[in-house]
């Protein structure tokens, strides 16, 4: 565990956690499926999918690319470490037990600065004898911070992989490119940047609805176009992979997202609109569903 943060005071983290706000990474937790949120957090989920009720297919086919993005490097470019900054809470399936089954001795960091992430960290930490997982407790913002304690775990003279995955969107323009251009930077030759961003290119009227309910509740919520996104890549000379910076359900798709098990219908009926989410098939979806793009760039 990079710094200290495992050996933090449980008191302590209960400390730091705001119950009465909500945040990025717990709203995720509940869009798929999670236990580990408050009920800040909750009406935040619910609030969004009241202003799109299908926008819980952007954040099961954003993490359903990062699946696929994970796979495609270690199998066809052979990544063998990994950099995912703005983690969020353990889900199925990690990235160290993606990449870990392809190669095992894969190295993987995790980075995130919300306590209730830090304080559910062990289940990152789960790797495989021949590889090694760890957890930086740091935020974003802090590009220094997360290299310099990163370094203890990943071979900066091997190609990293980093993943900026539905992240950019709570960082504003002015410290955005800022941020990707120091950690690129720092990333040997080889390397790669996985990303996927929220956008009011795709359905616009949709997501700006979201939009408006997280920012009232304190978020920073950027909605970038395809050559903001873009930015992100030509900006620090990465090449852009096929198929470019597309819809995110358009990127490689292999259809292999599992399909949850289906409760009784009796059963369905009696839940939340938030609740019957988990199960739904994320197969069924169409592009005015979308509004997220992805794209993986390469350093040369």
């Amino acid at each position: 565990m990079s710094g200290d943060a495992l050996s933090q005071d449980p008191a302590e983290l209960r400390r730091r956690i705001d119950t009465t706000r909500a945040h990025p990474a717990r709203v995720y937790d509940v869009f798929l499926g999670g236990k580990d949120h408050y009920p800040a957090d909750r009406a935040a989920a619910a609030a969004g999918l009241a202003a799109n009720p299908r926008g819980y297919l952007d954040v099961r086919h954003n993490r359903d690319f990062l699946r696929r993005a994970v796979t495609t490097l270690a199998t066809q470019d052979g990544i063998r470490q990994f950099l995912d900054i703005g983690t969020g809470l353990p889900t199925s399936e990690n990235v160290h037990q993606i990449a870990q089954r392809i190669h095992p001795d894969s190295r993987v960091v995790y980075v995130d600065n919300d306590p209730v992430v830090l304080a559910h960290a062990r289940a990152l930490l789960t790797s495989g004898p021949e590889g090694r997982t760890d957890y930086i407790d740091a935020d974003l913002r802090d590009p220094a911070h997360i290299l310099e304690q990163a370094a203890e775990t990943l071979d900066f003279g091997q190609p990293i992989a980093l993943c900026l995955v539905a992240i950019l969107h709570f960082v504003e323009d002015a410290q955005a490119y800022g941020i990707v251009r120091e950690l690129v930077d720092a990333l040997p030759s080889g390397s790669r940047l996985v990303l996927s961003h929220l956008t009011e290119d795709l359905n616009p009227e949709n997501i700006r609805a979201v939009q408006r309910t997280y920012t009232e509740r304190g978020f920073t919520f950027v909605l970038r176009s395809t050559a903001d996104v873009e930015r992100f890549f030509t900006d620090n000379g990465l090449d852009v992979a096929d198929p470019g910076v597309v819809p995110v359900h358009h990127w490689r798709p292999d259809h292999a997202a599992p399909v949850p098990d289906q409760p009784e219908a009796s059963y369905l009926a009696t839940l939340e609109d938030i609740e019957k989410t988990r199960y739904a098939d994320i197969n069924d979806v169409t592009d005015a569903d979308i509004n997220v793009y992805a794209a993986l760039g390469g350093k040369a």
